[in-house]
């Protein structure tokens, strides 16, 4: 078949232009190539080359060459990751209160009630420093009336149409953009040496299960997190999985080593955190028999994140910051460790 389309000869004067055109789209085509075996070659490309990123190598290699006494069974290659401030950003307030926040004010006609009861009168005000004032309690009030009182389906939907539109207040960023790049890489070189990574959060459990997959790579089923009650219920278009405002499991701190048994069935040999949150999740994987790695992501980069500890009201890392030593738990700088930060 003939074609009907003819191409424009090409002018002798056009000759050396369009040569260098191809020549700059074979170039950026070779570097693409060359960047892609690069990252290949060179693992946590994102990490400074510091002791944080070779213990994390090290450890990997052990495990992965049989005959090596730190050797760890593929079956057994579990790692477990804390999500706020160890996978994504948690200042200057966790995301997923950031989102109860935002599911009040939105609700709020529908609740005249709340313009006069408190913790919800200051979030209307604007004033959401005085709603928190209450502690857990007023935080709890806050989860319950905008988690609750909608099928799964539902609050799946609510929480990805609040991801692709909700954005950092100090960044701009997408919440889903403030993830570590880092950690990304980490993620992604522990499952090609055949590692399943899971995700070990107080964060809510179906929260984290609306974008953990798409982020992170982790699937639903690899995510552990906390809960409220939910219920069976046949309705007229079929049987739906109902959200009750009453709290089921809170997965953080002595609750996530329970959590892992529970949901994971196998002690892990790797862990990851950032907070005193996880310390018993670290004291528990590390704690086992053969070989284990615990780590802890150290926030101590005011310009290009946040630099935080003892003293934060969100992620405080203290206890777990003296245990890190006496464990030979991996301590990340992270000004020093990380080249960058966000992808």
């Amino acid at each position: 078949m003939v074609s009907s389309v003819h191409s424009k000869p090409i002018a002798v004067d056009d000759q050396p232009r369009h040569a260098a055109m191809r020549f700059r789209r074979l170039w950026f085509a070779t570097s693409l190539v060359a960047a892609s075996a690069s990252a290949v070659a060179t693992p946590l490309p994102s990490w400074n080359d510091g002791a944080a990123r070779r213990a994390i190598i090290a450890f990997v290699d052990a495990a992965t060459k049989e005959g090596s006494p730190g050797y760890v069974q593929e079956a057994e290659r579990i790692a477990v990751f804390d999500n706020d401030g160890t996978l994504w950003a948690e200042q200057p307030m966790y995301f997923q209160l950031a989102f109860a926040i935002d599911r009040i004010r939105a609700m709020a006609p529908q609740h005249p009630e709340w313009q006069t009861k408190e913790p919800f009168a200051s979030i209307l005000r604007g004033d959401v420093s005085a709603a928190l004032q209450g502690g857990e309690r007023a935080i709890l009030d806050i989860v319950m009336a905008s988690h609750a009182g909608m099928t799964t389906t539902q609050f799946e939907q609510t929480v990805a149409d609040w991801l692709a539109t909700a954005r950092h207040p100090k960044t701009g960023r997408l919440y889903t953009e403030m993830v570590y790049q880092p950690m990304l890489e980490v993620l992604t070189y522990l499952r090609a040496n055949g590692f399943k990574t899971f995700i070990v959060s107080g964060g809510g459990v179906d929260f984290l299960r609306v974008f953990a997959e798409k982020v992170y790579g982790i699937p639903p089923e690899q995510v552990v997190g906390s809960s409220i009650e939910t219920k069976f219920e046949m309705r007229d278009d079929g049987p739906a999985l109902v959200r009750l405002p009453k709290l089921d499991f809170i997965d953080d701190k002595a609750g996530k080593p329970v959590a892992i048994h529970l949901h994971i069935g196998r002690r892990p040999v790797m862990a990851f955190g950032n907070s005193d949150g996880d310390l018993q999740m670290l004291q528990w994987t590390t704690s086992g028999s053969g070989p284990r790695f615990g780590l802890l992501v150290h926030h101590t980069d005011a310009e290009r994140e946040w630099a935080y500890d003892r003293q934060s009201h969100v992620g405080k890392l203290d206890l777990a910051l003296d245990e890190a030593p006496r464990r030979s738990w991996t301590v990340v700088d992270m000004k020093a460790d990380w080249a960058r930060i966000y992808p």
